[in-house]
């Protein structure tokens, strides 16, 4: 579970999103921060029993920093509102399929996937999808996924208003075809952020994603 505290840091930090007001609290921060660290450190230890590939990182390999890049951001705000937690083999840095929780008050979420991929491995992921349809629908479409995930994220962010070239609309997989991030995400309240239950959940939760990892990150190898 995570502290009332440290949502509440949070929901401070997203009213007064200014580096004095940080500085000042900075021990509310700090405790925030191992709060969630410690946290980390719990689903690490739980999900590497199913998913080996990520027994060896620790929290500091999985948090993103709170400070916001805003080089060439309109919003200069200078920090994050919400906690962050990427894990895969290589970690937050990986550019590979991974999970990831989202801990921000309000919107907050748990899931996964392979964010925005390069070209490259766009097109591979998609052959992969296409060569193997019945294989991925299967993954999608099992009971458990859809009672986690409902689906794959379908925004328009993610997704394309016509086929990719060497594609078309009578493919069976073109809806997924069609899709340039591979994400699914589940919304958890603040109440389950501070419930007792919240590192099973986030472990089951996130192994319920595995097979999607699993296949995405297969096609990433694939030469």
């Amino acid at each position: 579970m995570l502290q009332h505290t440290t949502l509440q840091f949070l929901q401070d930090l997203k009213i007064h999103n200014q580096r004095d007001w940080f500085e000042k609290n900075r021990p509310r921060y700090e405790a925030a921060k191992v709060d969630f660290e410690n946290f980390t450190e719990a689903v690490l230890k739980g999900l590497s029993k199913t998913d080996d590939s990520i027994a060896h990182l620790k929290p500091k390999d999985c948090l993103f920093r709170i400070n916001r890049d805003v080089r060439f951001a309109k919003d200069k705000s200078p920090y994050k509102t919400n906690f962050g937690m990427g894990i895969s083999h290589k970690g937050k840095k990986g550019n590979d399929a991974g999970y990831y929780l989202h801990c921000e008050p309000g919107h907050a979420f748990i899931g996964g996937g392979l964010w925005m991929p390069e070209p490259a491995d766009l097109k591979k992921v998609r052959q992969e999808i296409d060569y193997c349809w019945d294989e991925f629908n299967k993954i999608v479409t099992s009971k458990k996924f859809k009672t986690v995930y409902g689906d794959l994220s379908k925004t328009s962010e993610y997704t394309l208003t016509r086929p990719p070239k060497g594609y078309d609309e009578t493919n069976p997989a073109i809806e997924y075809l069609k899709l340039k991030s591979f994400v699914a995400m589940a919304p958890i309240s603040d109440e389950e952020l501070m419930s007792k239950e919240l590192v099973k959940k986030t472990i089951a939760t996130f192994e319920t994603l595995k097979p999607l990892l699993d296949f995405v990150n297969r096609s990433l190898d694939n030469e």
